[in-house]
């Protein structure tokens, strides 16, 4: 397969649009990413250009004639919003930190706020499914946070109105995050199981809950953070322990939430959460980011 241009979010605004002036640039790029120029048929199995066929949303296999149709099974299929528009939303979402709102995406589109929210969540719902879950392992720093609005009352953990998210980050790896019901050992437990390798080194906080893991054969290490205690060096495995990394992730979210969009929804937490957690893990690779969300279907 054929390499397509690079989309890179890194260019400008400006550059944006050299790149994709029009609906038909955008749907070129959408066919030579998932495509790519030459590819094998799947009608008549030979491998074969491809030519553009009208003023329809398809390509013809130069030895058999069999259609494809590049935005089938895509966020793009069957949309009447312009190609450049969608192009453009998703150019600003893997481009910011911080997140994209509804109002923004109205602003930038010139569309309604009906529209905007539709694109925004539909791009969420590619984030959310683009990344499987793996399993964790080497050196993993495991830390919950609750997420919501203000209210009167108790603060941090037990505070009402609060979701509850758990993180996962492998040093040097990959983060994952969860939604979870509460902080009891058993929750906990059946989380930690699932996203991090038994035998794992894991590094959390000094809540009691996490007391059972030297019990499922994990090396695990608590900093007393009630006690201003923020890191501890093992010099017999001469590994540093901290949960540094996974605070840093929910700092963030938290401060894009409150600056960005306001307050979620628990209804709508995971799908925010998702695309925060996605661009964490694709960081390093934002030009490649950009070609992915064209290419998921």
């Amino acid at each position: 397969m054929e390499k397509s241009k690079s989309a890179s979010p890194d260019f400008s605004v400006r550059d944006f649009f050299k790149r994709f002036p029009d609906d038909e640039a955008c749907l070129e790029h959408i066919f030579n990413v998932r495509f790519g120029e030459r590819h094998v048929c799947r009608s008549c199995g030979v491998e074969s250009t491809f030519h553009r066929m009208g003023e329809r949303r398809a390509w013809a296999c130069a030895s058999c004639g069999d259609h494809v149709y590049p935005t089938a099974g895509t966020i793009f299929q069957d949309t009447r919003t312009p190609l450049q528009s969608w192009f453009y939303a998703i150019y600003l979402f893997v481009s910011t930190r911080h997140g994209v709102s509804g109002k923004e995406l109205q602003r930038q589109l010139g569309v309604t706020y009906k529209t905007a929210w539709r694109i925004g969540n539909k791009i969420r719902e590619q984030m959310s499914k683009h990344d499987a879950q793996a399993i964790l392992s080497g050196h993993v720093e495991i830390d919950e946070a609750y997420v919501g609005g203000k209210r009167p009352g108790k603060r941090g953990r037990g505070a009402a109105g609060k979701t509850i998210v758990m993180g996962f980050k492998q040093r040097g790896g990959n983060l994952v995050t969860e939604i979870i019901p509460n902080v009891k050992m058993n929750t906990l437990r059946e989380q930690t199981l699932k996203h991090v390798e038994a035998g794992t080194t894991v590094s959390t906080d000094e809540l009691l809950s996490y007391g059972l893991l030297k019990m499922e054969g994990y090396t695990h290490v608590a900093v007393k953070h009630g006690q201003k205690q923020w890191a501890i060096y093992d010099y017999e495995t001469q590994q540093l322990h901290h949960t540094n990394h996974v605070e840093s992730f929910w700092r963030h979210f938290k401060h894009s939430i409150r600056g960005t969009h306001v307050s979620i929804s628990q209804k709508w937490m995971k799908r925010y959460l998702d695309e925060f957690t996605f661009r964490a893990n694709h960081r390093d690779e934002v030009n490649l980011m950009f070609d992915r969300l064209i290419a998921a279907f």
